[in-house]
């Protein structure tokens, strides 16, 4: 294992951070309302990785939860696959413009100025789509502006979905040629089995290679009843990341003061070492998700 410590340190000097946060980390377990403490909170850490130099992009799940709140819709399955999808855009439609209004406000309070970029597998798969989409993360950043990413999931379907944020977060990393990826999670990192079954499950502050023995531990896992991500989701994101040389960071979201710990090289979560794979063509792999 490569020495933690100085790795740890490197993370200071990151300048391009993506930080991903899901939708059970933005609402009230109780009630599935937006929980507008943690989501300033989230802001003004943010704000404050902008002030000290450094480039940050936002990907953020919670539209779909937020419109579905707004509608006074207890579920969102229908009779038919068609009408649940129509029922899941219409939340998004009005869920993200509420999701934005809100990022908008809180982040103009700390002088920053916040941008909405939509996505699906389409904006990767196509190359004009990714050549542009490139250069509008690039120019955003060059102003000083803070992106904020969700998946388009008013127009998406199972055709063009990326389908989960974690995975959705690592493309962009890739996409932009981020120093850091950092998903805020409901657990503290990875584990040998998963620690809310298992009382001795082990935590792994470190991953130099995600093997195959690795990628199954998170086969079996699934995410929050607000979310679409589990263990495996974040798997496939770090192996994402790391082949294009982004290192990542898988945290737990209870304190979002964590981002700056993270920051300031502190071991917290557990940290994948980005190592570039020279055959890792990423639109190829964007295009065959949900494929096989």
């Amino acid at each position: 294992m490569r020495n933690m410590g100085t790795l740890r340190e490197q993370l200071k000097d990151k300048k391009r951070i993506v930080v991903k946060i899901g939708s059970s980390s933005l609402t009230h377990k109780e009630t599935g309302e937006m929980d507008y403490i943690r989501i300033e909170k989230l802001v003004r850490e943010l704000s404050d990785i902008r002030n000290q130099g450094k480039e940050v992009v936002l990907v953020t799940s919670g539209a779909i939860a937020a419109g579905k709140k707004a509608l006074n819709l207890n579920q969102i399955k229908r009779n038919s696959e068609a009408e649940t999808m129509a029922v899941k855009q219409a939340c998004s439609a009005v869920g993200q413009a509420r999701l934005m209004m809100t990022y908008q406000k809180l982040f103009a309070e700390y002088n920053q100025v916040a941008a909405q970029i939509l996505m699906t597998k389409n904006t990767i798969v196509d190359n004009l789509n990714r050549y542009n989409a490139h250069n509008t993360f690039t120019e955003l950043l060059k102003l000083g502006v803070i992106p904020i990413v969700n998946e388009n999931d008013t127009v998406a379907t199972y055709e063009i979905e990326i389908g989960d944020n974690d995975t959705l977060s690592a493309i962009v990393a890739a996409l932009i040629d981020a120093d850091l990826l950092i998903l805020l999670s409901d657990i503290d990192g990875l584990y040998t089995d998963d620690p809310r079954r298992n009382p001795d499950a082990r935590f792994i502050e470190q991953v130099d290679e995600l093997t195959d023995e690795l990628m199954n531990m998170g086969k079996g896992s699934t995410g929050s009843d607000v979310g679409t991500g589990g263990m495996n989701t974040k798997l496939v994101a770090a192996g994402i990341a790391t082949r294009s040389d982004v290192d990542m960071i898988i945290a737990n979201s209870a304190d979002i003061g964590i981002l700056h710990r993270i920051l300031n090289g502190s071991k917290e979560g557990t940290l994948f070492v980005g190592k570039r794979d020279h055959s890792f063509d990423l639109p190829g792999y964007v295009d065959k998700l949900h494929k096989n």
